[in-house]
Order: C-alpha cells, then structure tokens, then sequence
C-alpha cells in the first residue's frame, strides 16, 4: 500500500482548475500596486492601455496554448525557443525569465513590506521581507499538490476581494455610503485623462502589462490537464474574467479617487475606499492585499525553479539544479536554494533602497517579462502552422509589447526600470555569446 501510494502520479487538472490557478498566479501587486503607478502616469487613458494589454496577453496565450497542446514540453516557451531557434536561444530565454521572475519576486517582497507596515509601520521593511520569503519556500516545499491547493484556495480571496471593492464602491458611487470630501465622478477632462499627455499614458502601458504577468505560468502547468487540448479554453476563461474585473475596478476606483490623491506607494483601491471611513475595510483589504502579492510571489518561486531544473536537464545550467529529493516529493533543492540566494538579494534590495525600489524593480521585470512573452510570439511563427489571421494577431502582438517596453524611455519613473532590464539583458547576451563558442567546440552526440 505505501509502495503504490510513494509512486502515485501527481492527480491531473481539470481545465477550470488551471484557469483558478492562472488567476491566483497573475492578480496580485502587479495589480493591486502597479496599477497606482500607471495611473499617476496615464490617468483616466489607463483604462485603454489595459484592453490593449489585455488584447495582447490573449495573442501571446493563444500561440502558447497551441504549442502546448501540438508537444506538451515540462519547459514550456523556454522549450519552444530551443526547438525554433536553437540552444542559444533556449539558454538566453531561460536565463532572462528567470532573472525577470526573481525581479517580480523582489517587487513582490517590496509590496508585502509596504502593505504590511500598514499595521506595523516601526518594523522596517527588510524584516518583512524575510518573513515572507521564508513562508514563500515553505509552500514550495511542502510540495506541488500543497502548491495548488494553495493557490486555488488563494484566486478564491483575490476574486472575492476584488468583487467586495467592485459591490463598496459601487454603493459609494451610487450615494448609498456617504463620508467623503470628493464628489464621485470619472476623470474626463483632458488634464485628468491624460496628465502627462500622450507620452504619459505610452509610459502607463508597462504597468498595465504587469497586471496580467503570469499567464505563462500556466505554460508550464498545461502539462498537467486531464485534457491538453483545454489549455485554450482555460486561459481564454481566465482572461475574459481577468479583464472584466480589472477594467470595472479601475473605472470605479478613478471615480472614487481624485487623481491627485493617487501615490505608488499606496495602492489606489485601498485608498478609494479609505476615503469614506469604513473601520473595518480598510484592515479586511490590506490583508487581502498581502495573501494576493504573497500568492504571486510564490508562484514566481515555483516558476523559476521549474524553469531551472528543465535548463539544467538540457545542461543549459549547472547539472546539480536538475538532482531531486528522494521520496514522494522529489524536491529540487539545489535548484530552490540557487532560487533563494536570488531572494536574499532582492531582502538587500529591499532594504537599501526602500523608497524607489518598487517603481524600479516592477519595470525591469515587466520589460524582462514581456521580452519573454516576445520569444514565445516568435517561437510560434517557426513552430504553428499559422493561418493568415494568425500571423496577423501575432505581428500585433509583438507590435503591442515593443510599444509598451519603448513606452518606459519617456517617463522619469519607468526610465531606470529600463536601465536595469537593459544591464541584465547585456549581462545575460554575453554569457549566453560565450557559451555558443563552447557548444560550437563539443563534439556532437550522436
């Protein structure tokens, strides 16, 4: 009985399982925090920039979703940029996902402190930051069944919280809750539509490409459906309601909100709500603030493990991230440790540059990411048999996703994020330029 039970397969996803799981691994502070920062860049033009973002996560899915189902791969795009432009390729896309991925996590250990200091504000940042590290690696290790319990249990919160913003400040929209000074009403003027002008709202589109970050993570979980041919739909389900929930929050936390009153420290929804003195509210959304920003973080955690124990495997990284764990768990724990000497880094970031770090770190991880996102669109167009219409949607897509990297140059806010995604990418070009010569030297295998 323990022999069956110690070698049982891992029990396979429905599709609607994956879909709770894409929404535990993509709404988080990238959301709840990020969006504050388009904002204050884009105004009342966020709003646009999220369809458009949304419009080109769904064209970035979709090719992913059909390489997944035509050669389900552990690796996922990082597999996929191998097949369709060869080992250097692969080993560049690794490498930079997993280095946008530990920069997410950083943002993500930055918001959680910044959340948490809600109720503690004497503890300093880096503190927290540990805390919540530590607690990160815990649910990785108590292995991938307990993963997504986790999560699933996790999206459930996140939609609720954002369904209980949707019904308060609604009710405050509608009169029925009364306390605050602003007159209720969306931004329309052209200095509250577009406060920084046409350049601004540009600026503002990384921000709304954030809010979606995660959607290749389902990628590498597809893998795990009872019926591979459903990963379309499950991300198509996740997407339609992603969007839905993100717009109308928007639209109604800019109509609570003077635009003025917006501060990237702070996330917008809490601050809407603060306004009409609900005692309990804000606590409730705070804390559910940290279990969405926690719940990313540790999807990125397991992400980049997985990511590296496939590399490693290919020997696209040093062997020993590829050595399991005996038992029922077979845990990657070099590959976990490499994973969280990366943490501690962001935990000294955090506490060295407490102020900026978050506007910063968020845009070279979201300019990483979406370079990523960029290969998977070029790895189909090699890899799919694509209709016309098909090629079409994905000269879109990479149109959109160049558009909102370039965006980051006009705005002092976006621009060191730019910077920083420019230093890893040279970084990550020169090794991966080094390592060809050494491929090119070994001896074929076969």
């Amino acid at each position: 009985m323990t022999k069956q039970k110690k070698n049982k397969p891992a029990a396979k996803l429905a599709w609607w399982q994956l879909s709770l799981l894409g929404v535990a691994c993509t709404i988080g502070t990238g959301f709840f925090l990020g969006s504050g920062i388009g904002m204050t860049m884009g105004g009342g033009s966020v709003i646009f920039m999220f369809v458009l973002a949304a419009f080109g996560t769904y064209m970035v899915y979709d090719v992913l979703a059909k390489m997944t189902q035509a050669d389900p791969q552990q690796g996922s795009f990082q597999t996929y940029a191998k097949k369709a432009f060869g080992r250097s390729a692969g080993f560049a896309n690794g490498w930079v996902y997993w280095s946008s991925e530990l920069l997410i996590m950083g943002s993500q250990l930055t918001a959680l402190s910044l959340f948490s200091r809600f109720w503690l504000p004497a503890i300093p940042m880096w503190v927290f930051a540990c805390l919540y590290a530590f607690l990160g690696l815990g649910v990785i290790l108590a292995g991938n069944q307990a993963f997504e319990r986790t999560e699933r249990v996790f999206a459930l919160i996140k939609i609720s919280a954002i369904l209980m913003f949707l019904i308060i400040s609604g009710a405050a929209v509608f009169g029925f809750i009364s306390g605050s000074n602003h007159q209720p009403h969306f931004p329309m003027t052209k200095e509250a539509f577009l406060p920084s002008g046409q350049l601004g709202s540009w600026s503002s589109f990384i921000y709304a490409y954030y809010a979606f970050g995660g959607i290749e993570i389902l990628g590498l979980m597809a893998t795990r459906l009872k019926r591979p041919e459903e990963a379309q739909k499950a991300g198509n389900v996740m997407l339609l309601v992603l969007t839905a929930l993100y717009i109308a929050s928007l639209i109604l936390a800019l109509t609570l909100l003077p635009l003025g009153a917006v501060q990237d420290k702070e996330s917008p929804f809490q601050a809407a709500l603060s306004a009409y003195r609900l005692p309990f509210v804000p606590h409730v959304f705070n804390a559910i603030l940290i279990i969405a920003g926690f719940s990313t973080m540790v999807a990125s955690l397991f992400a980049v493990t997985t990511i590296l124990v496939t590399m490693a495997q290919d020997q696209d990284a040093p062997s020993i991230f590829a050595k399991r764990t005996k038992g029922i768990r077979q845990m990657p724990l070099p590959a976990i440790g490499f994973t969280t000497g990366g943490i501690a880094l962001a935990v000294l970031m955090a506490l060295l540059l407490p102020e900026k770090l978050y506007a910063y770190v968020s845009t070279a991880a979201s300019i990483m990411l979406l370079l990523n996102w960029l290969f998977i669109l070029l790895s189909s167009g090699r890899l799919l048999q694509l209709t016309r219409w098909g090629k079409l949607k994905r000269y879109i897509g990479m149109l959109l996703i160049l558009t909102a990297i370039t965006g980051t140059l006009f705005h002092s806010t976006s621009r060191p994020g730019f910077w920083v995604s420019l230093l890893f990418i040279v970084i990550i070009g020169l090794v991966t330029f080094g390592m060809s010569f050494k491929w090119r030297n070994q001896s074929p295998r076969h």
